[in-house]
This record gives structure tokens, sequence and C-alpha cells, in this order.
């Protein structure tokens, strides 16, 4: 009895270190596999390649882009991704100057995104993030860009052409961005001039305020002079009108009853006598002593 159970002991010890040596294996097994097996997923772009590569070709060990499940041995090589989907970054605030010297504030927004054919040139030449490409490469591209053309203006004609100024940075960011492998999708900016040059503009406008107010209140006076004319001239024409047909309807009726009055005032004054004929002297005389 005694015999068996030191017989059945070193077996039992044989078959429990093999089981843990398995268990070891198999967790092992699945640490490389997990690390030697990756996804790159639609809205990304991969990048394969060789840690210790030291070949001169133009990719130096970047054996090309990826999608899907990918493969690789976790201790030559390496998975890197860029997303191509639109990044937005919105920087704080620098100053540039502008022809006259005039420190003007920039406070820039761009939207982007990675050309998914210009990824590994990105990779080889800068071997960072989008985070550390935003912070580095891109935001100096920006700075560049605005520094170059504001001193092209000065203060005046940079406020008062702002639209082709923020044309003009545009332009240039896109030139330079573009030849790198970045899209820019969206650029706009926020620009603050200094603090005289501000309250110059203010003063101006309200200069112009008042003056397009004085010239309103000129053009309103004039409105309603023209206006009383008008009334004034048309009440004259009425009564000049009103006048003519009273002097008209007056002298229609004078003509049209004088004969009737001459005659009415004869029946009034007739005392019903005939006229009486005169002899004397040889002649015919009337008589109208009595028709008085």
């Amino acid at each position: 009895m005694a015999n068996s159970e030191k017989q059945s002991a070193p077996l039992f010890t044989g078959r429990l270190k093999w089981i843990i040596i398995s268990v070891v294996g198999i967790l092992l097994f699945s640490l490389f596999l997990a690390k030697s097996c990756t996804v790159v997923d639609s809205g990304e772009i991969g990048i394969k390649f060789h840690k210790w590569d030291t070949s001169e070709e133009k990719y130096g060990g970047v054996e090309g882009t990826c999608k899907g499940w990918v493969f690789y041995n976790c201790f030559t090589t390496e998975v890197f991704t860029y997303p191509t989907y639109i990044q937005r970054k919105n920087y704080e605030a620098f100053n540039v100057n502008a022809k006259d010297a005039s420190t003007f504030q920039m406070d820039p927004t761009i939207a982007y995104r990675i050309n998914p054919e210009k990824a590994c040139d990105i990779f080889v030449k800068y071997r960072k993030g989008v985070t550390d490409l935003e912070n580095g490469y891109i935001r100096t591209c920006i700075y560049e860009a605005y520094r170059t053309c504001a001193n092209r203006y000065t203060s005046d004609s940079l406020m008062s052409s702002r639209a082709n100024f923020e044309s003009d940075v545009r332009k240039r960011l896109e030139t330079s961005l573009q030849a790198e492998g970045f899209i820019v999708e969206e650029f706009t900016s926020q620009i603050t001039p200094p603090q005289s040059l501000a309250q110059m503009i203010n003063e101006k406008n309200a200069a112009v305020q008042s003056a397009l107010k004085a010239k309103n209140k000129v053009a309103e006076a004039q409105a309603n002079a023209t206006i009383k004319i008008a009334e004034a001239k048309g009440a004259a024409e009425a009564l000049q009108i009103k006048a003519d047909a009273e002097a008209y309807y007056n002298r229609t009726i004078a003509a049209s009853l004088s004969p009737m009055i001459v005659q009415e005032d004869w029946i009034e004054k007739w005392d019903g006598h005939l006229p009486t004929v005169s002899s004397n002297g040889g002649g015919m005389i009337l008589d109208l002593k009595n028709l008085k």
C-alpha cells in the first residue's frame, strides 16, 4: 500500500508539471497571437513596417498600407494607423504682424483629412501620430501662412479686405499641406485687430452712422417740404378752379337774366297808362315821363 502511494506521487507530480507547462504555453501563445494580430477598420489606413530595417529605399522598411485583419511578427514588425476621416482642430490664438508692424491676433480652426495615397509618405517622413502632427507640422504651416500673407497687407487694408486676406491664407495653406498629404476641408479664423485700430474703426463707423443719420434727416425734411409745397399748390389750384367756376356761373346767370330783370323793372314802374303823343311844334313826341 505504501509502495503504491510512493509510485503514484511522482506520476501525479509529472502530470501537474506538464499541465502547468501547457497552460503557460497556451497563455504565451495567446499573448503572442494578440500582439501579432490587429484590425484596421474602414475609417483608418494601416501602415506595416519593419522596426529594424535600415535600407535606404524610399519607404525605409515600410511594406505598405493594409486594412482589415493584419497578422505580423510582433518582435520585428509593427502596424501603425492613421485615421482617414475628417479631423478638426481649434488652435489657441497667436499673433502676427501686418505690413505696418501692427499686431493682429489670429484664432484659427481647421478641418482636414489624410490622403490615404500619401499615408506612407507621411509616416516615413514624420513618424508621428495625428495629435503630434497637429501640434507640430500643421500648426507651423498655419502660422507661416498667416505670417507671410499678413506682411502683404497694411492694417487698414487687412481689415477692409478681410475676405481676400483669409482667401490668400487658405490658398497658401492648402498648397503647403496638400503637398505633404493633408487635404484641407474647412478653414476659418477669427481676426482680432489691435485695440487702437479697433477704437479707430469704431469711431469711424460711428461717424459714418451719424452722417448717414443726418443725411436721412435732410432727405426726410426735403421730402416733407416737397409734400407741403405740393399740398399748398394743390389747394391754391383748387381755390382758383373754384373761383373760376363761380365767376363763370355768375356771368352765365347774369347774361341770361338781364333782359328779364329790365322788363320786370319796367312792369313794376308802369302806372297802367299808355304813352301819350304831343303835337306841339308839329312833331310827334313820345312822352316818357310817365314811364319813369
